[in-house]
């Protein structure tokens, strides 16, 4: 599987907030039979605290000038082992991860690919235990549904791990200064258990179908692909209303009526 390359290139915000680099490195609670993969080291803001858990790192940065500063910076790490510094673009990763045995993922992503990322490696043969992102605020809080309403994002996420906001992280924590905050979000348990009753392209389906038109309720929306939803779903309830594991029966219910 590859990651699709679109979006305008909006450029890397380099952590500065070292507190923020520690409180990540800290959440992602790495075991000694991993490796962590960082994705865009930029100037190794979070690399340095990453090492400083013990772990491995795997560091993929695209920028080759940035590259050439973490061999100087971190020469010592790379030199014992204890840091291996790719120069590429993590979205041509293409199964490759399956090469780093148990891992973990920690990252400060541009904004941009943020989605990509996160589908990519949820949705990877080899997925890892756990990831830990900077991502935009807004972005977090909808994935966690802060607000109490689900989206395709946020379901999209739950069914393959449990997802949390470890902390907020200013615009001020960053060089160049986004014009957003940003938010520490951690996926913790990231598996395929969910799906082991229930087919991953039936449930997608019949959540963008569900998601379809936000203003209509749900009944509504299925029926132009589905039919009749089953007795038990509400006139008027809407997409945002039900809980993941409702969607799953539902789109096992679904399916078997078709």
């Amino acid at each position: 599987m590859s990651m699709k390359k679109r979006g305008t290139r909006l450029g890397q915000h380099f952590l500065t907030g070292q507190w923020a680099a520690k409180k990540l490195a800290d959440a992602i609670a790495v075991r000694p039979n991993e490796t962590i993969l960082e994705i865009g080291p930029g100037k190794g803001a979070l690399t340095k605290e990453l090492l400083r858990t013990g772990g491995r790192v795997v560091a993929v940065e695209k920028d080759k000038r940035l590259v050439e500063e973490l061999e100087q910076t971190f020469k010592n790490e790379i030199d014992r082992g204890r840091l291996v510094l790719a120069a590429a673009d993590i979205r041509d990763l293409d199964g490759k991860e399956s090469d780093l045995g148990a891992y973990v993922v920690a990252a400060n992503i541009p904004y941009y690919i943020t989605g990509d990322i996160i589908r990519y490696f949820l949705t990877a043969n080899c997925q890892p235990r756990a990831m830990a992102l900077l991502v935009q605020k807004e972005v977090a809080d909808r994935i966690v549904a802060r607000n109490g309403k689900e989206s395709v994002l946020s379901l999209s996420v739950k069914a393959y791990g449990t997802p949390k906001i470890v902390a907020r992280v200013s615009k001020g924590n960053f060089n160049p200064q986004p014009s957003v905050d940003s938010a520490i979000l951690l996926i913790t348990d990231i598996s395929r258990d969910f799906f082991n009753d229930a087919s991953e392209e039936e449930f997608f389906a019949v959540v963008k179908a569900g998601f379809s038109s936000k203003r209509k309720i749900l009944r509504g929306n299925l029926k132009k692909r589905f039919g009749d939803a089953p007795k038990w779903l509400g006139n008027t309830d809407r997409a945002e209303e039900l809980d993941l594991q409702t969607w799953k029966r539902l789109a096992r219910e679904l399916a078997l009526a078709h």
